[in-house]
């Protein structure tokens, strides 16, 4: 098991500020007021999920832990926040001292959510929480987009493997984040070094064109790559032409050669094409693997196609169309009284903003469970206050990740990757439809004695 899988060594700097400044702003008005102590609960849910989406992919939960762990104000850090007189030296002399201590409840990585979902809730004095807002949401709504695209690309592709290749086409941190999150979505390998490095993840990789083009022609290319990896490599055969590329592949490797790659053109026609011409020449077991801007769309006008493997780039790293999860991070209750040291034991009470135009909010500190049709499939996402009702007492969807400051629920990534699946395969079978609709199950917000 890689250690980065665990957490340990946490190899990343201090993640503080990571933030925008009014968070800091607020804790100091909360400070001045005495309220920053008082008891607190946030959670994190999106209101909608993005156009024609059926379901959500929640990633990024372990990057998260990572993230609260390394929440430090360090010498430099609080330098830089005097000098630019961003807050006061109260402040700075708490923020010094900072360590979340609370409790933070969520899905686990890899399960699917709705609307409304309380993906993860953030529990503690109302300082130590605020400041975790932005870095929380930055974290969760990148890496939950690209999960989401993952999800519906590898639905689409069934039992063929998907190569994540994205790296050059977004932030260089980006790209390890979504070779992360696109392996939790349904992934099999990457190209990007770095992610195989920091969570372990299978990496992959041959040639590009430049390295046909340096040669004097394609057979001296072929025939370099395959005295250097072996017959068993990939040759890219779209340099110039496909067929004498194909032809001149299997003389130089042989009918052993492990596959070709096609990377532009009609990829259905050429793939049938490419096939029939591998198979004539006796290279029945080469496999062909296809890149060239593919999406889930794609992915599955290529059902039929004989693909052995897709690679994927610039769709997958910017979410397919949604490179955000529009996920919020909102107080939902609060101590009824509460000057800083007040009884934890103080009642909690609901606070919601009351807005038009869609941005209103559901208060109270909330559970979530997903109640089963009488096949054992998902039929709704049932959120709701107080007790749990008896019938869904076993289906909730609430785990505690974070325990009075301390992580207690780290995983491998794979354990994320197989929840996925299960999870996506738990849904009705429409969820995986990539026509335009609805979510696939309704939320429901359950109330003592309404018998939902």
């Amino acid at each position: 098991m890689h250690t980065a899988d665990l957490g340990l060594p946490v190899d990343v700097p201090s993640t503080a500020l990571f933030t925008d400044q009014y968070e800091l702003t607020m804790l100091q008005a909360a400070l001045r007021a005495g309220t920053a102590g008082r008891r607190s609960v946030f959670e994190v849910f999106t209101r909608r999920l993005p156009d024609g989406r059926r379901y959500g992919v929640l990633a990024g939960t372990g990057r998260v832990l990572d993230a609260v762990e390394n929440f430090r104000f360090d010498p430099d850090v609080l330098r830089f926040l005097r000098e630019r007189h961003i807050v006061d030296a109260e402040t700075l002399d708490w923020l010094a001292q900072y360590r979340f201590s609370g409790d933070i409840w969520g899905y686990p990585e890899g399960e699917v959510y709705f609307p409304g979902s309380p993906v993860l809730r953030v529990e503690g004095t109302f300082g130590e929480c605020v400041l975790l807002e932005t870095v929380i949401l930055s974290i969760l709504n990148h890496d939950s987009a690209i999960a989401a695209a993952a999800s519906r690309m590898s639905s689409a592709a069934g039992d063929r493997p998907l190569i994540e290749m994205g790296a050059r086409r977004t932030h260089e941190l980006a790209a390890v984040a979504a070779a992360r999150s696109a392996y939790v979505g349904g992934f099999a390998t990457t190209s990007d070094l770095a992610a195989g490095f920091r969570y372990n993840i299978p990496t992959v990789g041959t040639s590009a064109h430049a390295f046909t083009l340096l040669h004097d022609n394609e057979r001296e290319a072929f025939r370099a790559q395959v005295d250097s990896l072996g017959a068993d490599t990939t040759l890219l055969v779209d340099t110039y032409d496909v067929a004498e590329a194909v032809r001149t592949a299997v003389e130089v490797a042989g009918p052993g050669l492990g596959a070709v790659r096609i990377d532009s053109g009609d990829l259905l026609l050429v793939a049938h094409r490419v096939r029939q011409q591998l198979d004539e020449l006796g290279a029945t077991g080469t496999r062909i693997v296809v890149t060239s801007d593919l999406d889930e769309y794609a992915i599955a006008s290529l059902a039929a196609a004989p693909v052995d493997a897709y690679g994927v780039g610039t769709q997958l790293v910017t979410g397919s169309g949604h490179p955000t999860a529009s996920m919020v991070y909102k107080l939902v209750a609060r101590a009824e009284s509460g000057a800083a040291g007040a009884d934890d034991a103080a009642p909690l009470v609901p606070v919601a903003k009351k807005s038009s135009g869609g941005k209103t909010s559901v208060g109270g500190r909330k559970w979530a469970a997903r109640r089963l049709d009488s096949e054992g499939h998902a039929e709704a996402e049932v959120l709701g206050t107080g007790p749990v009702p008896a019938s869904l007492a076993d289906r909730q969807l609430l785990v505690q990740l974070v325990k009075g400051g301390e992580v207690v629920a780290r995983e491998p990534l794979d354990a994320a990757r197989d929840r996925h699946t299960a999870a996506r395969a738990n849904l009705p079978l429409s969820a995986t439809q990539l026509s335009r609709g609805e979510p696939v199950i309704p939320t429901e917000y359950w109330h003592e004695g309404s018998g939902s």
